[in-house]
């Protein structure tokens, strides 16, 4: 089971960072320790920091000591001091150019990304508008349809009451014809009469009757042709209403799968941006080493 760390290992870590030249920070000590919070190693790092100056401070004072010894060692820590807050500041820098450098790339993305959003958006708004034009051209066909099978209803009546007048006039012959047949022992004028009458009347019968079946065949030919162009216009428009939703529904894809980048770039940026929020706390709360080389004067 792991254990808390303490003043002593601390202690030890940061003087091993000295000895090697380095400048002992929260970050060098818990990676030589393998182990410790922030905050632990930070009160731990200041306490080892006030020690450090006492101990200077005792050295300077031996008796066996030469004083030029003590003000070497006082110099010598200060170079010390002064070259890891160099080599800090020169790695920060480095840090910050490349963090910034990727949040520039990650705000380019993510605007790209966005145009492409939109793009999609106002594809699928134009598929939406295409299928909703398709229904309401297939409605129009429909309501022509409707307007075929009446005028065909139509004709068929027309044509059921002109079949009814050549009935009718074909009894008033036959009729014509009996009474033409009784009397035919009357007075030869009156038969030329009748019969000049006849022949008129069964001319006109069969001159409607030529009509009305030319009528008929043209309206039933009108018919023929306005259903096969009826069938031929809902094909066309069901293709392009399938054409529609496979459009339709490879830009709603499209769309779902652009939403999911965006929301992980932002989760990136995001991360980003705690990161470096908190490198420059822990930077701030770390006293700078001007100050504790006046300390140690």
């Amino acid at each position: 089971m792991r254990t808390g760390i303490t003043q002593e290992q601390v202690n030890a870590a940061a003087d091993a960072l000295v000895a090697a030249g380095d400048k002992p920070t929260v970050e060098k000590i818990r990676a030589a320790l393998g182990t410790g919070s922030p905050n632990t190693i930070t009160r731990m790092l200041d306490a080892w920091r006030g020690g450090l100056a006492e101990r200077l401070q005792n050295v300077l004072r031996l008796p066996e000591l030469p004083m030029e010894a003590g003000q070497a060692m006082a110099a010598l820590w200060q170079l010390a001091v002064n070259h890891a807050e160099r080599l800090l500041l020169a790695r920060m820098a480095t840090q910050q150019a490349a963090l910034s450098a990727k949040e520039a790339r990650l705000d380019e993305e993510r605007t790209r990304w966005t145009t492409t959003l939109a793009e999609a958006e106002a594809a699928v708004a134009q598929a939406s508008t295409r299928q909703a034009l398709a229904e309401h051209a297939c409605t129009n066909l429909d309501s022509q349809l409707r307007d075929s099978h009446a005028l065909r209803e139509d004709l068929l009546q027309q044509r059921d009451r002109l079949q009814a007048m050549v009935d009718r006039q074909t009894g008033e012959l036959d009729a014509l014809h009996v009474e033409r047949t009784a009397r035919l022992v009357a007075e030869k004028q009156e038969r030329e009469r009748i019969a000049t009458h006849l022949r008129a009347i069964e001319d006109r019968a069969h001159q409607e009757v030529d009509r009305a079946r030319q009528e008929t065949k043209q309206w039933q030919q009108r018919h023929e042709a306005a259903e096969r162009s009826y069938r031929d216009a809902v094909q066309t428009l069901e293709a392009r209403c399938e054409a529609s939703q496979k459009q339709e529904q490879k830009a709603e894809t499209e769309v779902a799968r652009l939403s999911g980048h965006v929301a992980a770039l932002e989760i990136s940026l995001a991360k980003y941006g705690n990161s470096s929020k908190a490198k420059r706390t822990t930077r701030s709360a770390r006293p700078s080493g001007a100050a504790k080389a006046k300390k140690l004067k």
